[in-house]
């Protein structure tokens, strides 16, 4: 890599920086890998879809702080959304994806997995309980996290 592409590794450290923890390149491979996708395109696609979706939930500061932590590309995928006032739980979610993707509901939910899962570390684990207490039950799963619930 040449000193004029080299992205900085460094971790975004507040709501304000702007410094990306990877290029939208790097992600692209990871969910990939990940996904265990056939293609880069593929891969690409899935990101999209997803951060497009989520961009449909999420508002406030949270939003903000979580588009500062992803690559351009990504961010703007995301930020480009209108949330929604709807509030889907997080199989809902799986669900409506599906419908807009013309996926099944098992192959929409390794998706949203893969991707969510590397969100969830790009976020980090601050950011990311907040995210999650602002959405409906079932998220946390998504993202790759246990959801305990308390009995009654």
């Amino acid at each position: 890599m040449s000193p004029t592409t080299q992205q900085t590794t460094q971790p975004v450290t507040g709501p304000t920086a702007t410094m990306r923890t990877m290029t939208f390149s790097q992600m692209v491979e990871r969910v990939r890998y990940d996904g265990a996708y056939p293609t880069r395109e593929r891969a690409e696609a899935v990101i999209h879809a997803v951060l497009a979706a989520l961009g449909r939930r999420l508002t406030g500061e949270e939003r903000v702080e979580l588009a500062a932590r992803l690559p351009e590309e990504a961010a703007r995928t995301f930020t480009a959304q209108i949330p929604e006032p709807e509030r889907l739980t997080g199989w809902e979610f799986v669900k409506e994806l599906a419908g807009r993707t013309g996926g099944t509901a098992a192959t929409t939910r390794w998706d949203v997995g893969t991707v969510l899962s590397l969100l969830a570390r790009l976020a980090g684990d601050e950011l990311l309980d907040r995210v999650l207490a602002q959405l409906p039950a079932g998220y946390a799963l998504l993202f790759g996290r246990a959801e305990l619930t308390q009995a009654a």
